[in-house]
C-alpha cells in the first residue's frame, strides 16, 4: 500500500501504457502496479495480497485466491464476462465486483456484421482462388443474396441491438428475437428452437453461464437449414464446437464466422480449424484504439467509486 493511499493491481497486462488508470486514481493518493499474472491465479497472491482493488482479464480469481487477498474491496473486469472471478465468494465476503460491458458495442457488433458478409459471400475463399490463379468458378458453391431472409438473435442487449441496427439496411425480412429484457423495435420474440428453424443468420449475444453453456448444441444445429449461417461474437462456451465443425463438415450448416472459443487460443487439434466455410478470429471483435480507451478509463472510474464508496456503475453479482 502507497503511503498515501490504496494499492491498486492490475494482474494481467496487454497495453500500451496505463495513463488512464494512473490519472483517474492519482487524485486518491492510490498507488498503480502492474503484475502482469499470465493466467497464474497463485502469483495474483504474490503481487496482490496487500491490494485494496485489482484490476483483471483473464486471469482466473477463484475461492482459493480470494480468500488470500484480506484488504481487496473491489476487483473490476477489464471487459464484459466476469466467469473467471468467483462472484459468489466475492458478494459473500464485502468483495464489490464491476464490469465494463458499454465499451465496444460498436466494434462488436461491426465484427459481427463483418463476419457474416464475409461468410455469405465466401469472401476467404474467393480471394483463396485469385491467389491460386483460379477464376470465374463462383458457381461451384451456392451464394444467396439477404434481402428477405430471416435474421435470429439470442441476446439482444447493447451488442445484439446494436447489431440489428446495422444489419437491418442488408434488407433482412424479419428478424427474430429471444431475449430476457425489452425487445428491439421492429423485431418478433421467439424462442430458441424457432429461431433455429427459421432463421437464415443466427447471431449470439448472451453471456456465458450454467444456463446458456452449448446453449447451441448438437440438437439445435439439427434443427437449423442446411442454409444457415452461425455468428458468434459473444463468449465461446455457447457452442458445441465439436458439434458445429461436424455440421459444417458434413454440408447441414452454409457456415459460420467465430470470434470467440470455449478454449482460447483454439487448439492446434480444433475441428473449426478444418471446418469448411468457417472464418475465425482471434477474439479481437472488442477492439479499436477508442475501444481501449474507453475500456481502460471506465474500469479505472469504477476501482475509484469502490474506492471512495460511490456506488458502482456496473456491479456484477451472483447470478447476474
Amino acid at each position: 500500500m502507497s503511503e498515501h493511499g490504496a494499492k491498486v493491481v492490475v494482474v494481467d497486462g496487454g497495453y500500451d501504457h496505463y495513463d488512464a488508470e494512473r490519472a483517474i486514481l492519482a487524485p486518491l493518493g492510490a498507488e498503480l502496479v502492474v503484475a502482469p499474472c499470465e493466467g497464474d491465479s497463485e502469483r495474483v497472491v504474490d503481487v496482490a495480497h496487500d491490494a485494496d482493488a485489482v484490476l483483471v482479464r483473464e486471469t482466473p480469481l477463484p475461492a482459493s485466491t480470494l480468500e488470500r487477498l484480506p484488504r481487496c474491496r473491489v476487483i473490476v473486469r477489464y471487459g464484459v464476462g466476469t466467469d473467471n472471478i468467483d462472484l459468489a465468494y466475492a458478494a459473500d465476503h464485502g468483495i464489490q465486483v464491476a464490469n465494463v460491458p458499454d465499451y465496444g458495442v460498436e466494434e462488436v457488433s461491426e465484427h459481427a456484421v463483418a463476419l457474416l458478409l464475409a461468410v455469405k459471400r465466401r469472401l476467404f475463399e474467393r480471394d483463396a482462388a485469385v491467389r491460386e490463379g483460379r477464376w470465374g468458378d463462383v458457381a461451384k458453391t451456392p451464394i444467396h443474396r439477404t434481402r428477405g431472409t430471416v435474421l435470429g438473435l439470442i441476446g439482444a442487449g447493447r451488442i445484439g441491438g446494436a447489431f440489428i441496427a446495422k444489419a437491418r439496411p442488408l434488407g433482412f425480412g424479419r428478424v427474430l428475437v429471444h431475449a430476457r429484457d425489452r425487445l428491439p423495435e421492429g423485431t418478433e420474440p421467439a424462442e430458441i428452437d424457432r429461431i433455429c428453424r427459421e432463421a437464415d443468420v443466427i447471431s449470439l449475444h448472451v453471456p456465458l453461464t450454467d444456463s446458456t453453456r452449448n446453449i447451441i448444441d448438437e440438437r439445435r444445429l439439427g434443427l437449423m437449414k442446411p442454409t444457415t449461417i452461425l455468428i458468434n461474437t459473444a463468449r465461446g462456451g455457447l457452442i458445441d464446437e465439436t458439434a458445429l465443425a461436424e455440421a459444417l463438415a458434413a454440408g447441414r450448416l452454409r457456415g459460420a464466422g467465430l470470434d470467440v472459443f470455449a478454449e482460447e487460443p483454439l487448439p492446434a487439434g480444433s475441428p473449426l480449424r478444418k471446418a469448411p466455410n468457417c472464418i475465425l478470429t482471434d477474439h479481437s471483435a472488442w477492439f479499436s484504439e477508442e475501444a481501449v480507451q474507453d475500456l481502460q478509463r471506465k474500469a479505472a472510474e469504477e476501482v475509484r467509486r469502490g474506492l471512495t464508496g460511490e456506488p458502482l456503475v456496473n456491479p456484477v453479482r451472483p447470478g447476474r
